[in-house]
């Protein structure tokens, strides 16, 4: 039994098929087939089963793929120590994020870490639905993922560190009748025309509670993921749209009044795999984070 092997086995758990855990190891789909054979030998009880064309883990194979993150966390502490964790942390620690939390977050991350201090940020946006961020923990140190108050929990693979709790607010044209109200209910809100994002995305949900508590659909005219490009909707008067309060301002022209009678309001957490919190450049980043978060929600 080998560290390699074992990391293959448990990037087959997160990831779910071969392909995708050669794409995240830079291997082949045979090299990571022949890793997975020569493990399965060794134990000598099945490992993996066919799950129609994908390959799934056995109850063996779940159970080996948590020690195998016992493993790699023990492995990424003794490299950390032998080191010599006194000393400040230094290195490259890659950061990736959804588009309101990299217009937020990435900003102040380069004024606190510059080009040439001993940690460096490397930074990259990725807009993906709730499911796919905890696998961009095998391709990133650091993943800035948000969740609706009303979707599923993280899974356990990954370390969570609470970055920020924002609510999201109705945008609404300065000129229109609704905005000379404080706040905005969930029945006033569908009786208009709606900018949403696509479909498998959160604020669906949100837009289908809306239809729930007005007793009738709510129009959906655009969808649009990305916050700024729904903000100048808006200003055109194409609709209403649901903006992060404090990640994303609106555009003059636009104002942000709460909702009403639906819960709307989602958690900006940073992922990160157990062993690269070993890393003291990976917590120092985490720590500006929690730094930057705090700052947001004070306005």
């Amino acid at each position: 039994m080998e560290v390699r092997q074992l990391q293959v086995l448990r990037e087959l758990g997160e990831l779910g098929s071969v392909r995708a855990v050669a794409g995240a190891l830079l291997i082949t789909p045979s090299a990571v087939s022949q890793q997975l054979q020569a493990l399965q030998r060794s134990v000598g009880v099945p490992l993996t089963r066919r799950a129609g064309r994908t390959l799934a883990l056995t109850e063996a194979g779940e159970a080996l793929a948590r020690a195998a993150v016992d493993v790699e966390s023990a492995l990424a502490h003794a490299s950390e120590l032998a080191a010599d964790l006194a000393r400040a942390p230094a290195g490259s620690v890659a950061v990736a994020a959804f588009n309101s939390g990299a217009r937020a977050f990435f900003p102040p991350l380069v004024e606190a870490f510059g080009r040439d201090g001993s940690v460096r940020v490397v930074l990259t946006d990725e807009d993906v639905p709730q499911t796919a961020f905890a696998p961009l923990t095998a391709t990133y140190d650091v993943v800035l993922a948000h969740r609706f108050l009303h979707t599923a929990m993280w899974p356990p693979g990954v370390r969570v560190t609470p970055l920020l709790v924002e609510p999201l607010d109705v945008a609404v044209p300065a000129d229109h009748p609704l905005a000379r109200r404080r706040a905005i209910t969930a029945v006033a809100a569908a009786r208009q025309p709606w900018i949403a994002t696509h479909e498998g995305f959160p604020v669906g949900a949100i837009v289908d509670a809306l239809a729930t508590v007005a007793g009738h659909p709510v129009e959906v005219v655009h969808r649009v993921n990305e916050y700024t490009v729904a903000a100048e909707l808006v200003r055109a008067g194409a609709g209403l749209a649901l903006l992060p309060r404090w990640t994303s301002p609106p555009p003059d022209g636009v104002v942000l009044r709460p909702l009403d009678g639906v819960r709307s309001a989602r958690r900006i957490d940073a992922l990160v795999r157990p062993e690269n919190v070993a890393r003291a450049a990976v917590r120092t980043v985490l720590a500006e984070l929690r730094r930057i978060g705090k700052r947001l929600a004070a306005g």
